[in-house]
């Protein structure tokens, strides 16, 4: 799986999805910075470190170990101004049988509304079917987040349950609402 030689593709008004590199920790740390307040509500709680060039660069490390691993694969959505305006993520992959992986995004507040989490869910799910052979891709939502609970069902997701304290975000256990999207039907390459 060679998705960190993939090319950039545009996703929506000159926004660039690439994959997540060692480089991104100074932009990715302002980038946090900068939509503290805005992604507060639907994160878990981050320790300063995280705002932070070194504490962006540790993390970057370890994600970048497993995306070699092929347990994960982080990409950042890059402003013609190149500025990093929000990310995604494929993780949890999991090979065999199950075939799938949890995917997780999110957007700079100045970058809502402008088609960048559809365009770029749907550009992820496109790889996550012709590049890596998924069959199935999960997301989660905080019951309250209509936002992207339509940008899940744009992009061809369905709503499969509900999940009571599933996840600690902002402090506090939360119930979220499940969603999946079937890529394909063909059997898993061995």
């Amino acid at each position: 799986m060679l998705v960190e030689s993939m090319e950039s593709k545009e996703i929506a008004g000159g926004v660039i999805l690439r994959p997540l590199a060692a480089a991104d920790a100074f932009a990715l740390a302002s980038a946090y910075t900068d939509n503290r307040a805005h992604l507060e509500p639907w994160e878990p709680v981050r320790p300063e470190s995280f705002f932070t060039t070194e504490g962006q660069a540790e993390r970057i490390d370890g994600l970048l170990r497993q995306r070699a691993d092929g347990a994960v694969v982080p990409w950042v959505f890059e402003a013609a101004d190149g500025r990093i305006v929000g990310a995604i993520t494929l993780s949890g992959i999991s090979r065999g049988p199950f075939c799938s992986s949890y995917l997780g995004y999110w957007v700079a507040a100045d970058q809502q509304n402008k088609g960048l989490a559809s365009s770029a869910v749907g550009q992820v799910c496109r790889i996550a079917r012709d590049t890596m052979g998924l069959h199935r891709i999960e997301a989660s939502t905080l019951t309250e987040n209509t936002g992207s609970q339509r940008v899940l069902q744009k992009c061809a997701f369905e709503p499969i349950g509900l999940a009571s304290n599933y996840l600690h975000i902002n402090g506090r256990w939360r119930d979220c609402r499940l969603f999946q999207r079937v890529l394909h039907d063909h059997a898993p390459v061995p």
